[in-house]
């Protein structure tokens, strides 16, 4: 909670004079504040539109149809979600650029001069990045929301006379409702947190207004009021969120499953199956085919702009942060989970569920929050070199990574922990164990899975984090993340496409991952 307190606290312009705090906060809103919340708002809209129509197009059709090619689909679709939006940025600047391969053929082929095709880096180019980037999140929870209650009942409405578009529209979309409306807000929570494509695109978001106060205006207090502005809408997120999943209740009869013969898709052929591949392979091919297809041109047109020596150690520093952090963060997990489990009082679920909100916390609010109390120590005790420690050490990065991805460890092992029956627990102790033999002779055997799959969660989020890692990592010590961002910026994009496509490759191990796990529980 430091971070997000630090930033709630600059309201109280701690360390300055209030007037002065009030007169930035003046200035901002008659110059910069207009043009960020216009952006946010315009580009949240855009994306919010966009992966609720391509995802929940996507899972009616591989749930509700079936047609050649619909297995490939199921899995297929998830593959984006190993794509870093910002990766997804740079394939297609490269590509699509006026010096790029494309608008060069088309000049050289018809002989026009001058630019062929509007500008990809504004608001609507970063929003078919996000769209395509993230529409796997109202892909997978509405694919499950249909799979588990529609089929079955859209049987019931077919033998009742309902037509398909009246299946769909009246049983179908109103089942998957709650579960869209929470994807939706999960993708709309990346775009906001967003630092890499609204940097590199140039548009005005919140997140980049962050940094460019910071950094750039060297203001802490406009960084942290903005901050605050910037966590007000995903706290209103959170809470749309958390009541779409309120409501995504739903009482399933034993025995009536999507796969069972009362609840079988409805086969598909001639044109309706090619609007079907339509649907499901746009999605594919956009957000990840083509990115990887424009990051490999430049890679194996010149190889010899690779520097080997440097990726190794770009390599190495991320691999060291990505298994630092994701040791700690199982740790306070199993902590926090076994004292829930042992001691479910008041204060405990407290402290399970604040550390449960981290991840929708935006890394530039983590950084801010982070950096501030630092400062703050550091003006009154400067002996005490709390600067040193947060600018010069992995120790401000590691924290910022916890407070950020705790939350993926703690619902993992959760998970694993909902599947140990309390009388195991309670057998244990009656002979005679205790807590820590428990946790030690019981529980971790059978949370050997869900811990793995927790270590690598955090290991791909960390290594694929840019905004904290750009500002508070330790000097020359950069990581994949940070390099692919600083030569995309620098306009090198052929020695950006290696460090881009390590990352990629990293990000596949969980999405084929989980792609195996929905097809065992499916089948």
């Amino acid at each position: 909670m430091l971070p997000v307190l630090a930033v709630l606290g600059s309201w109280l312009a701690l360390g300055s004079d209030n007037g002065q705090a009030w007169q930035i906060l003046h200035d901002m809103l008659h110059t910069v504040l207009p043009d960020y919340l216009g952006t946010t708002l315009l580009l949240s809209a855009l994306v919010g539109v966009g992966v609720v129509g391509v995802g929940l197009a996507c899972a009616a059709a591989v749930t509700l149809f079936d047609f050649a090619g619909r297995r490939f689909f199921e899995w297929a679709l998830l593959l984006p979600l190993a794509m870093p939006a910002y990766v997804v940025a740079y394939a297609y600047t490269d590509f699509l650029q006026f010096s790029g391969p494309l608008q060069s053929w088309v000049r050289d082929l018809s002989g026009l001069q001058g630019r062929v095709f509007p500008e990809v880096r504004n608001v609507a180019g970063a929003a078919w990045v996000f769209v395509f980037s993230l529409y796997p999140y109202v892909y997978l929870l509405a694919r499950t929301a249909l799979s588990e209650h529609a089929a079955h009942l859209m049987e019931v409405a077919r033998l009742l006379g309902a037509p398909m578009r009246r299946r769909i529209m009246q049983v179908a979309l109103p089942m998957a409702r709650p579960a869209v409306a929470a994807g939706a807000a999960l993708a709309l929570m990346e775009t906001l947190a967003d630092f890499g494509v609204s940097s590199y695109f140039g548009i005005q978001t919140f997140t980049a207004g962050i940094y460019k106060a910071w950094l750039s205006m060297d203001n802490r207090v406009a960084a942290a009021q903005l901050s605050t502005v910037l966590l007000a809408f995903v706290v209103l997120l959170l809470y749309l969120e958390r009541r779409s999943r309120q409501k995504s209740r739903y009482a399933v009869t034993r025995g009536a499953r999507a796969g069972s013969m009362d609840g079988r898709a409805q086969g598909l052929r001639g044109g309706h199956q090619v609007l079907a591949w339509l649907v499901c392979g746009v999605p594919v091919l956009a957000g990840f085919v083509l990115p990887v297809l424009f990051m490999l041109r430049p890679l194996l047109a010149d190889w010899s702009a690779v520097d080997v020596a440097a990726f190794g150690g770009w390599a190495f520093n991320s691999l060291r942060l990505g298994l630092i952090t994701a040791l700690l963060a199982l740790l306070l997990a199993w902590v926090l989970a076994f004292s829930l489990r042992t001691r479910p009082d008041a204060a405990t679920r407290w402290a399970v569920q604040l550390a449960s909100l981290g991840y929708a916390v935006p890394g530039a609010v983590i950084v801010v929050g982070l950096l501030l109390p630092g400062g703050w120590l550091q003006a009154s005790w400067p002996n005490l070199g709390m600067g040193y420690l947060m600018k010069t050490t992995m120790l401000g990065l590691v924290w910022a990574y916890l407070v950020r991805f705790c939350a993926v460890a703690l619902q993992s092992v959760q998970s694993g922990y909902a599947r140990i029956p309390s009388s195991f627990d309670d057998s244990a102790r009656l002979l005679g164990s205790s807590d820590w033999r428990v946790l030690r002779r019981v529980h971790a055997p059978l949370l050997t899975r869900s811990s793995a799959a927790a270590l690598l969660l955090v290991f791909v989020d960390v290594m694929k984090e840019l905004p904290a890692t750009l500002v508070l990592r330790p000097f020359d010590s950069d990581t994949l993340a940070v390099v692919a961002y600083q030569l995309a910026r620098d306009e090198r994009l052929g020695e950006a496409a290696l460090p881009a496509l390590a990352l990629v490759l990293v990000g596949l191990i969980p999405v084929l991952m989980l792609s195996r796990t929905l097809r065992a529980r499916e089948h």
